[in-house]
Protein backbone atom coordinates (compact mmCIF):
# COMPACT_ATOMS: atom_id res chain seq x y z
CA UNK A 1 0.00 0.00 0.00
CA UNK A 2 1.84 3.38 -0.81
CA UNK A 3 0.23 7.32 -0.13
CA UNK A 4 1.52 10.55 -1.20
CA UNK A 5 1.63 13.17 1.56
CA UNK A 6 2.01 16.74 -0.18
CA UNK A 7 3.90 20.26 1.44
CA UNK A 8 0.44 20.98 3.36
CA UNK A 9 0.17 18.30 4.69
CA UNK A 10 1.62 15.13 7.44
CA UNK A 11 0.21 11.82 8.07
CA UNK A 12 0.18 10.11 10.63
CA UNK A 13 0.86 6.28 10.91
CA UNK A 14 -1.20 3.64 13.21
CA UNK A 15 -0.14 0.38 13.86
CA UNK A 16 -1.81 -1.84 16.57
CA UNK A 17 -3.81 1.14 17.66
CA UNK A 18 -0.22 3.04 18.63
CA UNK A 19 0.88 6.06 16.79
CA UNK A 20 3.90 4.60 15.03
CA UNK A 21 5.42 7.39 12.71
CA UNK A 22 4.57 10.80 11.38
CA UNK A 23 4.76 10.98 7.98
CA UNK A 24 6.64 13.89 6.01
CA UNK A 25 5.31 15.44 2.53
CA UNK A 26 6.47 12.53 -0.25
CA UNK A 27 5.43 9.05 -1.38
CA UNK A 28 5.13 6.58 1.60
CA UNK A 29 4.55 1.88 1.04
CA UNK A 30 4.29 0.56 3.84
CA UNK A 31 1.74 -3.06 4.44
CA UNK A 32 0.52 -2.62 7.84
CA UNK A 33 -1.03 0.02 9.33
CA UNK A 34 -3.76 3.07 8.93
CA UNK A 35 -3.02 5.89 7.88
CA UNK A 36 -4.39 9.60 8.61
CA UNK A 37 -3.88 12.70 6.43
CA UNK A 38 -3.93 15.67 8.40
CA UNK A 39 -3.84 19.76 7.05
CA UNK A 40 -0.68 21.84 8.58
CA UNK A 41 -2.85 24.72 8.97
CA UNK A 42 -5.51 23.38 11.24
CA UNK A 43 -5.34 21.53 15.30
CA UNK A 44 -4.56 18.13 14.86
CA UNK A 45 -8.02 15.93 15.47
CA UNK A 46 -7.54 12.20 15.00
CA UNK A 47 -10.06 9.42 14.63
CA UNK A 48 -7.67 7.27 16.05
CA UNK A 49 -6.10 8.58 19.10
CA UNK A 50 -7.58 11.79 21.67
CA UNK A 51 -5.62 15.01 21.88
CA UNK A 52 -4.22 14.43 25.24
CA UNK A 53 -3.00 11.08 24.42
CA UNK A 54 -0.99 12.95 20.84
CA UNK A 55 0.18 15.65 23.20
CA UNK A 56 2.01 13.35 25.33
CA UNK A 57 3.90 11.31 21.93
CA UNK A 58 7.47 11.74 22.17
CA UNK A 59 6.87 10.92 18.04
CA UNK A 60 5.33 14.58 17.96
CA UNK A 61 7.08 17.02 20.28
CA UNK A 62 9.41 18.37 17.21
CA UNK A 63 6.52 18.44 14.89
CA UNK A 64 4.12 19.87 17.08
CA UNK A 65 2.86 22.44 19.79
CA UNK A 66 0.48 22.07 22.41
CA UNK A 67 -1.70 24.32 24.62
CA UNK A 68 -3.48 23.07 27.44
CA UNK A 69 -6.69 25.92 28.39
CA UNK A 70 -8.12 25.07 31.80
CA UNK A 71 -11.61 25.85 32.78
CA UNK A 72 -12.14 29.98 33.60
CA UNK A 73 -9.94 31.10 30.63
CA UNK A 74 -9.06 31.02 26.86
CA UNK A 75 -6.47 31.31 24.85
CA UNK A 76 -6.12 33.83 21.83
CA UNK A 77 -4.09 32.41 18.99
CA UNK A 78 -2.09 34.04 16.97
CA UNK A 79 -0.62 32.39 13.85
CA UNK A 80 2.45 34.51 12.46
CA UNK A 81 1.54 37.33 13.93
CA UNK A 82 -1.87 37.56 12.85
CA UNK A 83 -5.27 36.87 14.60
CA UNK A 84 -6.73 33.26 14.05
CA UNK A 85 -9.54 31.66 17.00
CA UNK A 86 -10.15 31.93 20.42
CA UNK A 87 -9.67 28.67 22.06
CA UNK A 88 -11.56 27.26 24.61
CA UNK A 89 -10.90 25.20 27.68
CA UNK A 90 -9.25 22.06 26.69
CA UNK A 91 -6.25 20.40 25.16
CA UNK A 92 -4.82 21.65 21.66
CA UNK A 93 -2.20 20.28 18.77
CA UNK A 94 -1.11 22.31 16.07
CA UNK A 95 1.21 21.72 13.48
CA UNK A 96 4.72 24.07 13.96
CA UNK A 97 5.70 23.78 10.29
CA UNK A 98 6.37 26.78 8.15
CA UNK A 99 4.10 28.11 11.24
CA UNK A 100 4.74 30.50 14.21
CA UNK A 101 2.52 29.88 16.70
CA UNK A 102 1.66 32.00 19.83
CA UNK A 103 -1.10 32.08 22.70
CA UNK A 104 -1.91 34.68 25.16
CA UNK A 105 -3.91 33.14 28.07
CA UNK A 106 -6.76 35.39 29.70
CA UNK A 107 -8.19 34.49 33.38
CA UNK A 108 -12.36 34.77 32.64
CA UNK A 109 -12.73 36.03 36.04
CA UNK A 110 -11.36 39.16 35.62
CA UNK A 111 -14.02 41.12 33.72
CA UNK A 112 -11.99 43.64 32.17
CA UNK A 113 -9.83 42.87 29.23
CA UNK A 114 -6.15 43.87 29.61
CA UNK A 115 -4.01 46.09 27.17
CA UNK A 116 -3.09 42.69 25.62
CA UNK A 117 -5.44 42.86 22.99
CA UNK A 118 -5.44 45.73 20.32
CA UNK A 119 -9.16 46.79 19.36
CA UNK A 120 -8.53 45.86 16.20
CA UNK A 121 -8.29 42.35 17.18
CA UNK A 122 -10.75 42.62 19.89
CA UNK A 123 -13.27 43.70 17.16
CA UNK A 124 -12.78 39.79 15.50
CA UNK A 125 -13.51 38.38 18.82
CA UNK A 126 -16.51 35.91 18.94
CA UNK A 127 -19.62 37.69 20.53
CA UNK A 128 -20.39 34.98 22.89
CA UNK A 129 -16.75 35.65 24.52
CA UNK A 130 -17.09 39.31 24.56
CA UNK A 131 -19.49 42.12 25.59
CA UNK A 132 -19.02 45.13 23.39
CA UNK A 133 -20.67 48.46 24.86
CA UNK A 134 -20.48 51.07 22.52
CA UNK A 135 -21.19 54.86 24.42
CA UNK A 136 -22.26 57.55 22.13
CA UNK A 137 -21.31 61.29 22.47
CA UNK A 138 -23.64 63.52 25.13
CA UNK A 139 -24.55 59.81 26.88
CA UNK A 140 -22.59 57.98 30.05
CA UNK A 141 -22.79 54.12 30.74
CA UNK A 142 -23.75 52.82 33.62
CA UNK A 143 -21.39 49.86 34.36
CA UNK A 144 -22.63 46.83 36.32
CA UNK A 145 -21.22 43.43 37.31
CA UNK A 146 -23.47 40.37 38.11
CA UNK A 147 -26.06 43.18 39.21
CA UNK A 148 -23.24 45.48 41.03
CA UNK A 149 -22.65 48.89 40.01
CA UNK A 150 -19.13 49.20 39.19
CA UNK A 151 -18.46 52.43 37.49
CA UNK A 152 -19.67 55.21 34.83
CA UNK A 153 -18.15 54.94 31.50
CA UNK A 154 -17.57 57.78 29.39
CA UNK A 155 -18.07 57.93 25.42
CA UNK A 156 -15.97 55.47 23.76
CA UNK A 157 -16.20 51.78 23.13
CA UNK A 158 -15.71 49.23 25.38
CA UNK A 159 -14.96 45.43 25.71
CA UNK A 160 -15.50 42.54 28.71
CA UNK A 161 -15.61 39.48 28.86
CA UNK A 162 -18.76 37.47 28.60
CA UNK A 163 -18.41 33.85 29.89
CA UNK A 164 -17.59 34.31 33.87
CA UNK A 165 -19.93 37.52 34.65
CA UNK A 166 -23.13 39.07 33.43
CA UNK A 167 -22.02 42.44 32.31
CA UNK A 168 -24.43 45.25 31.85
CA UNK A 169 -24.25 49.05 30.72
CA UNK A 170 -27.62 50.61 30.07
CA UNK A 171 -27.20 54.58 28.57
CA UNK A 172 -27.79 57.68 30.35
CA UNK A 173 -28.66 60.52 28.15
CA UNK A 174 -25.96 63.14 29.46
CA UNK A 175 -27.66 66.52 27.33
CA UNK A 176 -30.18 68.92 28.34
CA UNK A 177 -33.54 67.14 28.31
CA UNK A 178 -36.86 68.48 28.64
CA UNK A 179 -40.14 66.89 29.45
CA UNK A 180 -43.83 68.22 28.64
CA UNK A 181 -47.03 67.98 30.07
CA UNK A 182 -49.71 68.91 28.05
CA UNK A 183 -53.40 69.23 28.91
CA UNK A 184 -52.95 69.15 32.69
CA UNK A 185 -56.32 69.93 34.46
CA UNK A 186 -56.85 72.65 37.14
CA UNK A 187 -59.66 73.98 38.94
CA UNK A 188 -59.72 77.41 40.18
CA UNK A 189 -60.89 78.48 43.64
CA UNK A 190 -63.94 80.25 41.67
CA UNK A 191 -64.53 76.96 40.20
CA UNK A 192 -63.24 77.40 36.46
CA UNK A 193 -62.06 74.33 35.05
CA UNK A 194 -58.64 75.30 32.58
CA UNK A 195 -56.23 72.85 31.47
CA UNK A 196 -52.39 73.48 31.28
CA UNK A 197 -49.72 72.70 28.93
CA UNK A 198 -46.62 72.90 30.67
CA UNK A 199 -43.29 72.53 30.31
CA UNK A 200 -39.70 71.64 32.43
CA UNK A 201 -35.72 71.22 30.89
CA UNK A 202 -33.70 69.57 33.50
CA UNK A 203 -30.08 68.00 33.30
CA UNK A 204 -28.98 64.46 34.69
CA UNK A 205 -25.88 65.20 37.67
CA UNK A 206 -25.81 61.34 39.90
CA UNK A 207 -26.11 58.95 37.08
CA UNK A 208 -24.96 56.24 38.97
CA UNK A 209 -27.77 57.16 41.26
CA UNK A 210 -30.19 58.02 39.02
CA UNK A 211 -30.07 54.78 37.09
CA UNK A 212 -30.16 52.75 40.03
CA UNK A 213 -32.26 54.52 42.62
CA UNK A 214 -35.04 55.77 39.82
CA UNK A 215 -37.37 53.86 38.52
CA UNK A 216 -39.94 55.52 36.38
CA UNK A 217 -38.64 58.99 36.41
CA UNK A 218 -40.88 60.62 33.77
CA UNK A 219 -44.21 59.64 35.88
CA UNK A 220 -42.25 61.00 38.75
CA UNK A 221 -41.28 63.98 37.70
CA UNK A 222 -44.58 64.63 35.61
CA UNK A 223 -46.38 64.07 39.29
CA UNK A 224 -44.32 66.25 41.03
CA UNK A 225 -45.51 68.97 38.38
CA UNK A 226 -48.89 68.25 39.05
CA UNK A 227 -48.67 68.48 42.42
CA UNK A 228 -46.56 72.18 42.21
CA UNK A 229 -49.61 73.24 39.81
CA UNK A 230 -52.30 72.37 41.93
CA UNK A 231 -50.73 73.74 44.82
CA UNK A 232 -50.29 77.24 43.49
CA UNK A 233 -52.86 77.34 41.19
CA UNK A 234 -55.88 75.48 42.90
CA UNK A 235 -55.44 78.79 45.64
CA UNK A 236 -56.16 81.67 42.83
CA UNK A 237 -59.04 82.87 40.51
CA UNK A 238 -59.31 83.05 37.52
CA UNK A 239 -58.85 86.20 36.60
CA UNK A 240 -55.82 86.37 38.93
CA UNK A 241 -54.54 83.06 37.18
CA UNK A 242 -54.27 85.10 33.76
CA UNK A 243 -52.46 88.16 35.54
CA UNK A 244 -49.73 86.20 36.83
CA UNK A 245 -48.76 83.95 34.19
CA UNK A 246 -45.03 84.31 35.18
CA UNK A 247 -45.88 83.96 39.08
CA UNK A 248 -47.53 80.24 38.36
CA UNK A 249 -43.62 79.64 36.38
CA UNK A 250 -41.66 81.14 38.80
CA UNK A 251 -43.37 78.88 41.75
CA UNK A 252 -43.26 76.08 39.37
CA UNK A 253 -39.55 76.28 38.89
CA UNK A 254 -38.42 76.94 42.27
CA UNK A 255 -40.50 73.78 43.50
CA UNK A 256 -38.95 71.58 41.31
CA UNK A 257 -35.16 72.75 42.46
CA UNK A 258 -36.03 71.98 45.82
CA UNK A 259 -36.86 68.45 44.55
CA UNK A 260 -33.36 67.96 42.29
CA UNK A 261 -31.78 66.13 45.48
CA UNK A 262 -34.50 63.45 45.21
CA UNK A 263 -34.17 62.60 41.63
CA UNK A 264 -30.48 63.97 41.27
CA UNK A 265 -30.91 66.15 38.48
CA UNK A 266 -30.55 69.96 37.79
CA UNK A 267 -33.69 71.66 36.77
CA UNK A 268 -32.73 74.22 34.38
CA UNK A 269 -36.18 75.64 33.60
CA UNK A 270 -39.79 74.92 34.03
CA UNK A 271 -42.87 77.18 33.47
CA UNK A 272 -46.27 77.65 31.67
CA UNK A 273 -46.46 77.04 28.06
CA UNK A 274 -50.17 77.97 27.07
CA UNK A 275 -53.30 78.27 29.46
CA UNK A 276 -56.74 76.88 27.74
CA UNK A 277 -59.54 78.10 28.43
CA UNK A 278 -63.27 75.70 28.02
CA UNK A 279 -65.55 76.60 25.37
CA UNK A 280 -67.75 79.03 27.06
CA UNK A 281 -65.26 81.18 29.03
CA UNK A 282 -63.44 81.75 25.62
CA UNK A 283 -66.77 82.76 24.35
CA UNK A 284 -67.02 85.25 27.28
CA UNK A 285 -63.97 86.59 27.07
CA UNK A 286 -64.02 86.90 23.02
CA UNK A 287 -67.15 89.00 23.58
CA UNK A 288 -64.78 91.38 26.43
CA UNK A 289 -62.13 91.63 24.41
CA UNK A 290 -64.51 93.06 21.59
CA UNK A 291 -65.78 95.20 23.39
CA UNK A 292 -62.77 96.86 24.98
CA UNK A 293 -61.34 97.81 21.36
CA UNK A 294 -64.62 99.01 20.32
CA UNK A 295 -64.06 101.49 23.52
CA UNK A 296 -60.80 102.02 22.75
CA UNK A 297 -61.45 102.61 18.95
CA UNK A 298 -64.66 105.21 19.53
CA UNK A 299 -62.28 106.92 22.40
CA UNK A 300 -59.23 107.70 19.43
CA UNK A 301 -61.73 108.52 17.17
CA UNK A 302 -63.44 111.05 19.59
CA UNK A 303 -59.97 112.44 20.21
CA UNK A 304 -59.15 112.76 16.73
CA UNK A 305 -62.50 114.71 16.09
CA UNK A 306 -61.63 117.06 18.50
CA UNK A 307 -58.11 117.71 17.32
CA UNK A 308 -59.26 118.08 13.86
CA UNK A 309 -61.97 121.33 15.45
CA UNK A 310 -59.14 122.89 17.08
CA UNK A 311 -57.36 122.44 13.94
CA UNK A 312 -59.87 124.64 12.16
CA UNK A 313 -60.58 126.76 15.12
CA UNK A 314 -57.34 127.90 15.01
CA UNK A 315 -57.17 128.33 11.38
CA UNK A 316 -60.32 130.61 11.42
CA UNK A 317 -58.81 133.09 13.59
CA UNK A 318 -55.51 133.47 11.54
CA UNK A 319 -57.70 134.05 8.57
CA UNK A 320 -59.54 136.71 10.19
CA UNK A 321 -56.89 138.97 11.24
CA UNK A 322 -54.85 138.43 7.68
CA UNK A 323 -57.11 139.04 4.77
CA UNK A 324 -53.88 138.08 2.66
CA UNK A 325 -53.87 134.71 4.11
CA UNK A 326 -57.50 134.70 3.78
CA UNK A 327 -57.56 135.63 -0.17
CA UNK A 328 -54.60 132.53 -0.40
CA UNK A 329 -56.68 129.99 1.74
CA UNK A 330 -59.79 130.99 -1.43
CA UNK A 331 -57.54 130.28 -4.21
CA UNK A 332 -56.08 126.89 -2.77
CA UNK A 333 -59.89 125.47 -2.30
CA UNK A 334 -60.64 127.10 -6.00
CA UNK A 335 -57.18 125.23 -7.56
CA UNK A 336 -58.55 122.50 -5.82
CA UNK A 337 -62.05 122.62 -7.20
CA UNK A 338 -60.85 123.14 -10.77
CA UNK A 339 -58.87 119.65 -10.12
CA UNK A 340 -62.21 118.18 -10.52
CA UNK A 341 -63.95 120.19 -12.90
CA UNK A 342 -64.04 120.10 -16.78
CA UNK A 343 -66.19 122.71 -17.78
CA UNK A 344 -67.88 125.30 -16.06
CA UNK A 345 -71.13 127.00 -18.50
CA UNK A 346 -72.13 130.53 -16.60
CA UNK A 347 -75.00 130.92 -19.56
CA UNK A 348 -76.45 128.97 -22.47
CA UNK A 349 -73.98 129.96 -25.50
CA UNK A 350 -70.50 129.94 -24.18
CA UNK A 351 -68.20 128.20 -21.42
CA UNK A 352 -66.18 129.71 -19.19
CA UNK A 353 -63.09 129.53 -21.19
CA UNK A 354 -64.56 130.71 -23.99
CA UNK A 355 -65.81 133.76 -22.60
CA UNK A 356 -62.36 134.30 -21.01
CA UNK A 357 -60.71 134.24 -24.14
CA UNK A 358 -63.32 136.88 -25.78
CA UNK A 359 -62.46 139.00 -22.86
CA UNK A 360 -58.79 138.73 -23.24
CA UNK A 361 -58.87 139.48 -27.19
CA UNK A 362 -61.05 142.59 -26.41
CA UNK A 363 -59.07 144.09 -24.10
CA UNK A 364 -56.00 143.64 -26.72
CA UNK A 365 -58.00 145.59 -29.37
CA UNK A 366 -58.51 148.34 -27.06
Amino acid sequence: MSITIYEHQRGLLFRKGRLAKVLTPGRHHFTLGKVEILPIDKAIESRYSKVELLCGSELLKKWTTSVHVPDGSIVVHYVNGIYREVLRSGEYLFWNVAQEHEFKHFDLSQVDISEALPKAVLAKLPNDVVNCFVVPNEYKGVLSIDSSFAKILEPGIYYYWKEASVVQCPLVDARKLQMDITGQEILTVDRVSLRMNLTCAYRIVDFRRFKIEIGDFNNQLHVLVQLAIREFVGKMRFDEILENKDKISDFLLQSLKNQEAELFIEVLSAGVKDIILPGEIREIMNTVLVAEKRAQANVITRREEVASTRSLLNTAKMMEDNPVLMKLKELEYLERIFEHVGAITLNNNSDVTTQLLSLIQSQKKS
